[in-house]
């Protein structure tokens, strides 16, 4: 299994719209993607770091699970303008990336 992560880290001063995020940015990215193999999608909310008064390194964490790596890129080459286009409509926020593969 390969995961697209995406992380958008918590900073005071940035905006992050969650409510956009989960009902259109999410059902657009899965709309786009589902035919490229898109096998599902998770999103995380940031609670708190290890301490539990503490912020959480990130405001928002989104996973994408495809079945080949190849199938990331070729999603992602077709699809990853609008993607990224439409990230100014819910945060202001740059996304860390990073691709993975299951191992275990």
């Amino acid at each position: 299994m390969i995961t697209v992560t995406v992380m958008y880290p918590n900073d005071a001063d940035k905006k992050f719209d969650l409510d956009y995020y989960v009902k259109n940015h999410i059902p657009m990215v899965q709309r786009l993607l589902g035919p490229g193999g898109l096998v599902r999608g998770e999103v995380e909310k940031g609670i708190s770091g290890t301490d539990p008064s503490s912020p959480p390194t990130y405001v928002v964490i989104g996973h994408l699970y495809f079945n080949t790596v190849e199938e990331v890129h070729a999603a992602f080459m077709t699809h990853g303008g609008a993607i990224m286009g439409d990230i100014k409509n819910f945060t202001d926020i740059a996304p860390l990336f990073q691709i993975s593969e299951t191992v275990e």
